[in-house]
């Protein structure tokens, strides 16, 4: 990617409220049309929102996408709206157990709640905010309970040295680990930061922090490359999209995938899912004192820190030199074999409507959001992450990207769902996929949108666990 130095939150700021405009109109037209009857709105068909069965995941995207919507528009009736679906529709999510998904769902409902009330954007009802707690507390403890362990990895820095491993399970099953798991697990953070424990067999209980920090440890030591390994195919920064375990004794195997190219190329928006995964855990790390972090997970935080934000570091930095075109957007995997015949493709701007591979808009959004949260967390160190995710944001927030007809029900447009099931629309007359939308590249781009207003605004900084008004994670 090509990064400029000068451009500033208060630049994007038209961009910005375009979008944020758009998507006051276009989540209350898509809640109003939407027949709950045909499960969850996924991603768009000829500018339709439309189903597509696998597992229930994106249904806290679509609310929280009129949360956020209120949150930078202030509009009401977005409030009620998010407020009112997630009361009516999101309690089976909070008790769920099988899926890899709740921080996904649940963060993004009850957690925007919650955060939207700690920094007074909505008034404080002491018996609302504590209906927003316990149903996060509940979604952390369900998802911590979907647990496998693995054996430590003695004398491996990738693991900070921990006794033990283990990791939170996606839905194909136990011997799986996920990439995209990583942010899901903010949610156990989050229970633990309000108290919780999960209660098991003979009343033992597991700390959910303790948990939380020995998946992230296991996603760096199986699923994130760091360039030692010897492997012609070890890039630093590259992450896989699964790992694979053997359940009879919990040993690891080898690296996955089901929606990248192969095992051994990077899948864009895994890789976004691991930049702004780790960069958000290490915003919630600085916020506890060492000797709670000692006491909750037997580690020393500062080995711990050292960890993620060399996965945080290296992750980013691969999706800049090797992953994203010219303006900052990915194609869906950099090693897709359609892209020889693109020629020198990172030299350029990307190509939505090329005929050989399809770019992701969606990761995109997600990654344009953990390097700037890496960026502020480096402090000065971090001044190049912070360019570059602006620069995403720049590129994304327009067109071709930006979904301004009112006749398409996406906000962001090129978004790839799954390439190698064929599940992308590929319109007539093209060849791959484009023109359409997701819900979580619409969430993830009204996140974004979001942190830039607040950067731009000098509002509170939004963070998973809401700290409060004013709260700053940056380091210096």
């Amino acid at each position: 990617m090509r990064i400029e130095s000068q451009i500033t939150p208060q630049d994007l700021k038209p961009a910005v409220e375009r979008l944020l405009a758009l998507a006051a109109k276009k989540v209350v037209a898509l809640v109003r049309s939407w027949d709950p009857a045909r499960g969850t709105p996924v991603f768009t068909i000829r500018g339709r929102y439309t189903s597509r069965g696998w597992t229930e995941w994106t249904q806290g995207f679509q609310y929280g996408c009129a949360l956020l919507a209120f949150d930078g528009t202030g509009e009401r009736k977005l409030l009620e709206l998010g407020r009112r679906r997630t009361l009516e529709r999101m309690a089976p999510h909070l008790t769920h157990t099988g899926v890899h998904d709740h921080g996904f769902n649940n963060l993004s409902t009850y957690g925007n709640l919650r955060r939207l009330m700690r920094e007074g954007r909505i008034d404080q009802q002491d018996w609302e905010l504590a209906y927003y707690e316990l149903a996060l507390k509940v979604s952390g403890a369900v998802q911590a309970a979907r647990w496998s362990g693995t054996p430590a990895v003695p004398g491996s820095a990738h693991s900070a040295h921990s006794p033990a491993l283990g990791y939170i399970y996606s839905f194909n099953g136990p011997h799986s680990l996920f990439v995209d798991t990583l942010r899901s697990t903010r949610i156990l953070g989050l229970a633990w930061h309000l108290g919780q424990v999960l209660m098991h067999e003979n009343d033992k209980a597991a700390n959910l922090l303790k948990r939380s920090v020995l998946h992230g440890l296991t996603t760096s030591q199986y699923v994130v490359w760091h360039g030692d390994s010897g492997s012609p195919y070890d890039v630093r920064g590259r992450t896989a999209h699964e790992a694979l375990f053997n359940r009879n004794d919990g040993r690891f195997r080898c690296r996955g995938t089901q929606q990248g190219y192969s095992p051994f190329s990077t899948w864009t928006r895994g890789l976004a899912w691991a930049m702004l995964g780790y960069a958000e855990e290490l915003e919630f790390f600085a916020t506890i004192s060492p000797a709670q972090f000692k006491a909750a997970t037997g580690l020393d935080r500062r080995q711990v820190l050292r960890v993620y934000e060399r996965c945080a570091v290296e992750t980013c930095d691969h999706y800049l030199r090797d992953c994203s075109a010219a303006d900052g957007i990915p194609y869906w995997d950099d090693g897709a074999p359609g892209l020889a015949r693109l020629g020198d493709w990172r030299q350029r701007p990307a190509e939505p409507y090329n005929d050989f591979e399809p770019v992701d808009s969606s990761a995109a959004a997600i990654a344009a959001q953990g390097l700037l949260r890496l960026g502020r967390y480096l402090g000065r160190r971090g001044g190049r992450y912070v360019q570059a995710g602006l620069g995403v944001a720049r590129t994304l927030l327009a067109e071709p990207y930006l979904a301004t007809s009112p006749k398409h029900q996406g906000l962001i447009l090129h978004s790839v769902y799954h390439r190698p099931n064929g599940w992308d629309y590929i319109p007539a007359g093209k060849k791959v996929p484009c023109g359409e939308a997701s819900l979580w590249g619409d969430y993830h781009a009204l996140e974004l949108a979001i942190l830039i207003q607040r950067l731009a605004n000098q509002g509170p900084y939004p963070t998973f666990f809401a700290s409060g008004k004013g709260s700053s994670t940056t380091k210096t």
